[in-house]
């Protein structure tokens, strides 16, 4: 009987000394994650969360899906010739235009597509006038163009002196133009119009147009077609009958559900509000954004809330708020409810920022273009791009990029974030093509010429995971 005791004894004494070193073993192994912030971080390139605190390099925050960090730097190129309020659009085979003033034909609006969709490797692309009708319409004072996401058709809007509007329109990317029709009523003057066709389809087009105006009323008037534009109904009430938000509107969007948004001042008090139309303006409600906390800025553009839909009906806002900061809120119900503001600039002490827009690519992506000033750097303005792959994470990570580099200023004009402002006028554009990559319309006003702004490395906006797209050659100075 004492025989297997003694066996037991001599095991456990043997093995105490090799469970020690188990013991250490089992101590010192670490096991190593790697980090998401495995690549080189461009100069212009910032990560952050709202209210502009800096991510780079912090792990503490998982990040994961969706919402990962990717390599992105931001660039322009010139289109060659001069805007002003530059409006554009993309076609389904990738044509890209920007409007500008009075460089067409006869001194009309040109109408100048470049073929920058699909470089790679080498910098080389053309831009040309495709604009050139028998009879060119005389110039106006407020050109816009847009184009029909749904059927490629571009539309060319002309507002003569404040009197009315002329429209045309061409279905074959420039090469013939059809119209023009007249866009106006007689009761109202014609002022800051905006222009968007929505998926709801028409008694004789494929899809619903509409347009708004500032007139003759206390808020914006509003005008749908039914025929793609050729013809017009009347300027109606382009918010509920008993608002007195003012007329000037932001850019009017058109929604894969039929529905149409603008926003701008509420109808009451001096927050800001998204306005819905579910019926091609026959009425529309009121619903308001979260800018009690963020306050709107105190500036001769306040008055604008941009508003923009992804390719599912969810719908982004974005506003300047007191503090002359950019803001954005977003709801996944048609406007009914909307989520917390986020304060979205960069962690780079920004002094103050203008001229918002803002698009969507496929659901949880979204992208922001300004333009901004920073401390320090007295009355030098900047065009800035700010997006999210994973917008409706409850900690979306933010990237955002310069546009312009260091030394080579849009302005330096005092306040131009905050006015009528060289060639950005009263507003800017900004698309996102198939492929997911945005494009950013606005005016390099130091050297008078109209730029598209974009993110040449960088993630997609579009498809059901994230990835990255082809590399395109830097631009900037040596495109002007």
């Amino acid at each position: 009987m004492k025989q297997p005791l003694a066996v037991l004894l001599v095991f456990v004494f043997l093995s105490t000394p090799l469970a020690g070193c188990f013991a250490e073993d089992a101590e010192t192994t670490v096991e190593t994650v790697e980090s998401v912030w495995n690549f080189e971080k461009n100069e212009l390139t910032w990560y952050h969360y709202a209210g502009a605190v800096d991510a780079w390099g912090n792990d503490s925050v998982a990040l994961e899906g969706r919402n990962l960090p990717y390599p992105a730097e931001g660039t322009y190129y010139g289109i060659g010739m001069s805007t002003f309020e530059p409006t554009m659009g993309i076609t389904q085979t990738d044509m890209m235009v920007m409007s500008s003033y009075g460089n067409g034909p006869a001194g009309s609006t040109a109408i100048i597509s470049c073929d920058l969709i699909g470089m790679v490797d080498v910098l080389d692309y053309s831009c040309e006038n495709i604009y050139d009708p028998f009879l060119p319409i005389a110039n106006s004072n407020d050109p816009y163009i847009y184009v029909d996401p749904w059927t490629s058709r571009i539309m060319k809007f002309d507002m003569h002196a404040l009197l009315g509007m002329t429209v045309e329109w061409s279905d074959d990317e420039g090469a013939s133009w059809q119209g023009p029709s007249v866009a106006t009523q007689f009761y109202s003057v014609q002022d800051h119009q905006t222009i968007a066709s929505s998926n709801m389809p028409a008694a004789l087009y494929e899809t619903t147009w509409m347009f708004c105006i500032n007139g003759n009323a206390p808020h914006p008037l509003c005008s749908s077609s039914q025929d793609g534009g050729a013809t017009w109904g009347p300027e109606t009430s382009g918010a509920p009958v008993t608002c007195s938000s003012g007329g000037l509107s932001a850019h009017l969007v058109g929604s894969i559900d039929g529905n149409f948004y603008r926003g701008n001042k509420g109808c009451t008090g001096d927050g800001y509000s998204i306005f819905r139309t579910t019926n091609a303006g026959i009425s529309w409600t009121e619903h308001v954004l979260p800018t009690s906390v963020t306050g709107t800025a105190d500036t001769w553009n306040a008055e604008e809330a941009q508003v923009e839909v992804d390719s599912e009906g969810n719908v982004h806002a974005m506003w300047m708020g007191l503090d002359n900061m950019p803001y954005w809120s977003y709801s996944i119900d048609q406007g009914d409810t909307w989520s917390n503001a986020t304060m979205i600039a960069p962690p780079i002490n920004l002094s103050g920022t203008g001229f918002p827009v803002v698009v969507a690519g496929d659901p949880g992506t979204v992208a922001f273009g300004y333009v901004g000033e920073t401390e320090g750097d007295e009355e030098t303005w900047n065009g800035y791009l700010t997006y999210a792959t994973d917008a409706f994470n409850e900690t979306p990570l933010f990237t955002t990029v310069q546009l312009n580099k260091v030394g080579d200023p849009i302005d330096q004009e005092t306040d131009c974030g905050y006015n009528r402002c060289g060639g950005l006028g009263d507003f800017l554009d900004i698309r996102v093509d198939q492929y997911g990559r945005t494009w950013f319309a606005f005016s390099h006003n130091l050297a008078d010429i109209g730029i598209f702004g974009t993110i040449n490395l960088g993630p997609s906006l579009r498809g059901d995971t994230i990835s990255m797209m082809d590399a395109m050659p830097a631009g900037g100075m040596a495109t002007l």
